[in-house]
């Protein structure tokens, strides 16, 4: 039985970068990405999430090679695919290539009879604050990571960020959807107001600035470096992967600052790859990035 559990979107990714490269048929989605970062974490996890009647076989395949899948629930509609398109200053545009779509984002999933996972000790939950409720009496004895839905945060729905916060042991934004709910600039601020506002612990993503964390109860802040890598292949999901690695590392050691870093030597790994589930790092490089991580943190006073 997996101790871990992604609950997101699996997305077929065509991604045009930039220069007019493309890569077609690429395994994304939040959902499978988190699961990615919780098998980089060591963990054999199950990966819950909508896929539609026609999902590719050797993508199946290459689900069941890393994620537990007997939490998938099948749709009657096309499986969720979608143009990815990069600009040269990093911004990312999602035009999605079906013509149903909403299911696969705002499915509650919670209330699936077959999911087998009682015992689980963490998930990584990537939806709306209507579903949080449902996933913390699912599962009341897991840690919830939940990563809140890019849409509900663009649309600075601060009250809708509000409702989830109570469900949840870890809410973890990244800083332009974090600023857009909020109204301010300052990340550190942000940590502040996350934690008056009843966040637990707050994991503020901040892409190439890597993410700032803190808990209730605690007067300093973690600034956790990124993991620094020789190139940079793709930078879909690894926030997603943060996530899914930040949740084992809390589990496992219930520290924020070490956490922190598993996430963010999770997260490296992601970067180097184009789309998620066959990832396998070796263990000494693993280690490496880990304590990389470790040497340039930083402590704040909130």
């Amino acid at each position: 039985m997996a101790d871990f559990i992604a609950v997101g979107s699996v997305i077929i990714d065509d991604i045009v970068y930039p220069d007019g490269r493309t890569d077609m048929g690429v395994l994304g989605g939040g959902g499978a990405h988190a699961a990615c970062g919780m098998a980089l974490a060591g963990e054999r996890p199950a990966l819950i999430a909508l896929v539609g009647k026609d999902l590719p076989a050797d993508i199946r395949a290459r689900l069941a090679r890393r994620f537990d899948i007997s939490g998938l629930v099948w749709s009657a509609h096309e499986q969720l695919r979608g143009w990815q398109i990069f600009e040269w200053d990093g911004k990312r545009s999602e035009v999605f290539r079906v013509d149903v779509v909403e299911p696969f984002q705002f499915e509650p999933l919670a209330d699936s009879p077959a999911l087998p996972f009682a015992a689980a000790k963490g998930i990584t939950l990537l939806r709306g604050p209507q579903y949080v409720r449902g996933w913390r009496k699912r599962f009341p004895q897991a840690v919830l990571l939940w990563e809140p839905l890019r849409a509900l945060m663009m649309a600075g729905d601060y009250q809708g960020f509000l409702e989830g916060i109570p469900h949840a042991d870890i809410v973890s934004p990244n800083l332009l959807e974090a600023q857009t709910v909020y109204g301010i600039d300052d990340a550190l601020e942000i940590l502040r107001r996350m934690l008056a506002d009843g966040v637990r612990i707050a994991a503020l993503r901040m892409g190439e600035r890597g993410s700032l964390l803190a808990e209730q109860g605690n007067d300093r802040a973690y600034a956790v470096p990124p993991v620094s890598v020789e190139t940079i292949v793709d930078q879909t999901g690894a926030g997603n992967t943060y996530c899914g690695g930040f949740v084992v590392g809390w589990c496992l050691q219930q520290d924020l600052a070490r956490a922190g870093c598993t996430a963010a030597a999770a997260a490296s790994f992601a970067l180097e790859t184009v789309g998620a589930a066959d990832i396998a790092p070796r263990e000494m490089e693993w280690h490496q990035r880990f304590e990389a991580a470790l040497k340039g943190l930083k402590e704040l006073a909130l």
